[in-house]
């Protein structure tokens, strides 16, 4: 009797300690620089994305422009509300790519290539456009609607069989959308070793969808829902030199990992609502994932996490403000060099460029 009381006892008293607290994440200390010099008749609007060539040329695709829709068919040929800007390694204005082209309507996404092709994702247009590096169109994924009511509507107000440009109708579980190089919204673009193209298929689908360095249609994966291999909403991709495939799956507040062939692996989480994903190269790489500012409370959260591969925290930087430092909704990362990074926001209409420490 005794010893059961003695047990009893001992049992109560290490119930009364407190469980561990959670490891606090290191902050990350950095600094923080206007990279860009803009001619004196061009803006910013919101820099929904940025990244950088081998020599160090940015390109920046920003929803500024004025849409113009001509009538002249029954098919309305909207374009022009978006802009591709390239500046120099020291932030001087070098040229505008694209102007006027049709598939410009609402600026997602700009990513560069390993042989510095620059790869444009127009979430409005449902288009994934290819320029090289002379800035001429070299490849096109997807195709605009046939008629694109602005705002767009949701994918399940959409006509049943969706049209000829949407994934909005398809058979199949919600968000899923067609077998096919039709999009709904695209948000993202990467490529494997092979050079097999990736596209973040993520808002009004949510899945990926694989295609060949020619832009051959292979395969998709991924629907709407909470299960490993569905998807809340798919913001990101990015893709290391294994093969995994990184998917930033901000409705589930998760990151998602799979195969080249989308067969699930893991997941990483405790980083936020992820939106914006960059792979860095090296012999050793890391993973930045912004944690986006939710619309209904842009004053929140707002940092940038790095990781380890395995889904290891290094560490955190920054959080949600106005100020230099400070982010309104990170939309792109470029960390070409690991310790340099550009920063896209939606939110404050900028670029930053940022120096970890």
């Amino acid at each position: 009797m005794k010893r059961f009381i003695t047990l009893v006892l001992a049992a109560t008293a290490l119930a009364a300690v407190p469980a561990a607290a959670p490891a606090q994440v290191a902050e990350i200390a950095y600094d923080s620089a206007s990279p860009l010099t803009l001619p004196d008749d061009i803006y910013l609007g919101e820099v929904a994305g940025v990244a950088s060539n081998s020599r160090g040329d940015i390109f920046v695709y920003t929803r500024t422009g004025h849409p113009t829709v001509s009538l002249g068919t029954a098919r309305p040929f909207a374009h022009g509300g978006s802009r591709l800007f390239q500046f120099d390694s020291s932030g001087k204005f070098v040229r505008e790519i694209g102007k006027d082209i049709y598939g410009f309507l609402v600026a997602e996404q700009v990513r560069i290539d390993p042989q510095d092709n620059i790869w444009v994702v127009d979430q409005y247009s449902n288009m994934i456009i290819k320029f090289d590096p002379q800035g001429q169109v070299a490849l096109l994924l997807g195709r605009k609607a046939e008629a694109i009511p602005l705002p767009v509507r949701p994918a399940a107000a959409a006509p049943a069989g969706g049209g000829e440009g949407g994934g909005g109708g398809a058979a199949g579980p919600p968000g899923a959308g067609r077998p096919s190089d039709l999009f709904d919204r695209p948000t993202d673009v990467a490529w494997d070793a092979a050079g097999n193209i990736y596209v973040a298929d993520g808002i009004g689908n949510q899945r990926v969808a694989k295609f060949t360095k020619a832009g051959v249609f292979v395969k998709s994966w991924g629907s709407k829902g909470t299960e490993p291999g569905k998807f809340g909403s798919v913001r990101g991709i990015a893709i290391d030199a294994q093969g995994n495939v990184y998917v930033a799956d901000g409705g589930n507040k998760r990151i998602q990992v799979f195969d080249t062939d989308g067969n699930y692996k893991r997941e990483i989480t405790n980083v936020g609502s992820p939106r914006a994903l960059c792979m860095t190269s090296g012999a050793t790489q890391y993973l930045y994932t912004s944690n986006s500012n939710p619309p209904n409370n842009i004053d929140t959260a707002g940092e940038i996490y790095k990781l380890r591969l395995d889904g290891t925290i290094v560490g955190k930087f920054g959080r949600a403000g106005k100020l230099p430092k400070e982010f309104g909704t990170v939309n792109e990362i470029d960390c070409r060099n690991e310790n340099t990074l550009l920063v896209g926001e939606i939110g404050n209409l900028r670029v930053q460029k940022i120096s970890l420490h």
